[in-house]
């Protein structure tokens, strides 16, 4: 059963949305996959699988606010997560204006270049996300025409889908999570992109991969320092490497750790304080 432990922060005072940013990327290295923030606090949604009290509390140490946090936490039973999104989250959006994405349930949808049917079941990735758009972005302005992919930790498997609308000759997107791989198995179908391979893993299994000319992650920068090595590895050289997930003070760590392994930085761009790097290997 698709379970989700329901996470309530609530911020005493309350304060601003950078709390509730920062939260959101705390919890996600904690396992946390969705978030709804408002003027109170931030609402963050786990698998049962994935939660423990003790990664909640670890999370909440890094939290540097002087404020309250109270927390309070119910099971929320599986149910149809699509017209869950449909009913409060989930609406078109049209990105770079050549762009839209949208679900399989939207009827009244605007016409762009390039149409993206995600139907996502409480995952991270619909284009809604500062870091998800702007990937998106990076995509839209780059020359995929025949050139290969890697996007690593792929979740709704969109940016994987952009590529190969992009022209990218050969597609591979890795996703650890199998409910999350499992759903962009079927959305690479909606969108009739079969040579759109998914592997479901870590960097691991970047080593049985060729060298690709453009390798992509939106994941976050405790996971994209740690696997670096293997992602400079898995880019082949004057490649590009474009990664989000972070917020803009951790540019430079990110920075520092590319250049360990052969990557120059070619700039960032930000959105609502989260970041996205593009990395070139010398």
């Amino acid at each position: 059963m698709n379970d989700y432990i329901e996470l309530r922060l609530d911020l005493k005072p309350f304060p601003g949305e950078d709390a509730t940013d920062l939260l959101a990327g705390l919890l996600g290295d904690a396992g946390f996959e969705s978030f709804v923030p408002d003027s109170e606090g931030l609402t963050a949604y786990a698998a049962v699988a994935n939660f423990s009290d003790e990664k909640v509390t670890e999370a909440l140490e890094d939290f540097p606010y002087d404020c309250e946090v109270n927390i309070s936490k119910a099971l929320v039973e599986g149910r149809d997560w699509n017209a869950e999104w449909e009913r409060n989250y989930f609406q078109p959006i049209v990105v770079g204006g050549e762009c839209v994405v949208h679900s399989s349930f939207h009827t009244d949808v605007p016409a762009a270049t390039y149409d993206i049917v995600i139907d996502p079941k409480m995952a991270f990735g619909t284009g809604h996300h500062a870091t998800t758009s702007q990937m998106l972005r990076r995509i839209l302005a780059s020359d995929f025409n025949g050139k290969t992919v890697i996007d690593m930790g792929t979740g709704t498997g969109i940016l994987a889908i952009l590529a190969a609308m992009r022209g990218a000759a050969g597609v591979t997107g890795i996703e650890i999570d199998e409910f999350a791989y499992t759903n962009a198995i079927e959305n690479v179908a909606l969108n009739s992109h079969p040579e759109i391979r998914l592997i479901n893993g870590d960097a691991s299994a970047l080593s049985s991969l060729d060298p690709a000319d453009f390798f992509i992650a939106n994941i976050n920068r405790n996971v994209i320092t740690a696997d670096m090595a293997a992602y400079a590895a898995a880019l082949k050289p004057g490649g590009e490497m474009f990664l989000s997930g972070f917020y803009t003070e951790d540019v430079p760590i990110v920075e520092e750790a590319g250049r360990t392994f052969g990557l120059t930085s070619a700039g960032f761009t930000q959105e609502d304080n989260w970041a996205c790097l593009k990395l070139v290997k010398s």
